[in-house]
């Protein structure tokens, strides 16, 4: 499905009305007041992690017809050479974008994707972004307003911008939605807004969050198969709960999202939360068993920053010292998984790859 696109003219002129991008705005922000990843999800203390759940040490698109006339019969005209069909453009994926909206413009035109004004130039290539597009930076609205608008773009140019959900997308659903509304959260209760302002949370994007940006982002798939690589947001097996299909896990996360149910969608949540499946004893196992279910040789997801997966120690301030090395996806599970998060939200790099990977 293509995402914030229509169909034929109407895309077209949908494109052409509306310009999405919006400046980035400045923000400020003060220390962490717990030392997690970003991503995670921080429970009470009394309260024990899901069995698989490994939590980090640092905060990481009529005719008409005139009057019949009877003419003679003409032989007809040889029919025109066939032309060779045109094959889909080359496949891209973009990690964890969370707000970096210069960084990911940099990025799209360092690939030859937009140009330098920003429109779509790449023709027929098909751009996939693996969700996390708001929290912690400073221009997470911007973000989604670009994606929207390079699907229209890309979809009239014969190509294709699509997005899947990511955990951020959910926290940030669920804090439009619920606010302060007390959730299960297995042994005690919380709040998504909470956990929203925990995670990086911006009052900046909260502000400027529209009725069509949630429509957007309750509409996003959370898992989908290209060219034999199964692309998905976080690194872990819960997709597995929700279906035995790709079809069947899309349906089941939107009906979710439909029913409006503040703890069934923290429960989703939590899941889509949980990281490092693939990363140690048994994770080419656990990545085969999606394989198996959903298709694809290689899993490709973004959600667990390279740096952790390497055991780098990273820094929220860029210090050099400490800055992570990112120079592209790392490729782990016995060559059967691709990490695209690069962690940008540690000094890191936003990754936006072209497939297959060289070599």
């Amino acid at each position: 499905m293509t995402q914030g696109a229509g169909q034929g003219p109407e895309a077209e002129r949908t494109a052409t009305l509306r310009d999405f991008r919006v400046p980035a705005y400045v923000h400020e922000t003060g220390p962490y007041v717990q030392h997690v990843h970003p991503g995670d999800v921080v429970p009470p203390a009394d309260e024990a992690y899901p069995e698989g759940y490994t939590p980090t040490q640092r905060d990481l698109p009529v005719i008409n017809r005139g009057d019949t006339l009877q003419l003679p019969v003409e032989p007809a005209p040889a029919a025109p050479a066939p032309q060779p069909a045109t094959g889909p453009g080359p496949l891209y994926v973009v990690g964890d974008v969370h707000g970096y909206l210069d960084e990911l413009v940099a990025a799209l035109q360092e690939q030859g994707l937009i140009d330098a004004s920003g429109q779509w130039c790449a023709g027929t290539a098909r751009l996939w972004f693996l969700g996390d597009f708001t929290d912690r930076g400073p221009d997470g609205i911007g973000v989604i307003d670009l994606v929207m608008r390079l699907s229209a773009e890309a979809a009239a140019a014969g190509g294709y911008c699509k997005a899947l959900m990511g955990n951020h997308e959910l926290l940030l659903l669920g804090a439009k939605r619920f606010g302060d509304t007390p959730v299960t959260s297995g042994a005690g209760t919380a709040t998504f807004q909470a956990a929203w302002l925990l995670n990086g949370g911006q009052k900046t994007d909260m502000d400027r969050l529209q009725d069509h940006h949630l429509q957007w982002m309750a509409r996003l798939d959370a898992v989908e198969e290209v060219d034999g690589y199964l692309l998905l947001h976080s690194d872990t097996t819960a997709y597995l709960d929700y279906g035995d299909s790709i079809e069947a896990v899309n349906d089941t996360v939107r009906e979710a999202l439909t029913r409006n149910d503040a703890d069934e969608v923290w429960d989703l949540f939590r899941k889509f939360t949980k990281r490092f499946s693939f990363r140690d004893e048994g994770g080419a196992d656990a990545v085969r068993s999606l394989l198996d279910t959903y298709g694809g040789t290689r899993v490709v997801h973004g959600h667990s920053p390279i740096p952790y997966l390497l055991g780098q120690v990273g820094s929220e301030d860029g210090e050099e010292s400490t800055r992570p090395v990112v120079e592209g996806p790392h490729v782990y599970a016995d060559g059967l998984a691709i990490a695209m998060d690069g962690g940008v939200t540690m000094a890191g790099k936003l990754l936006v790859q072209q497939l297959p990977l060289d070599g």
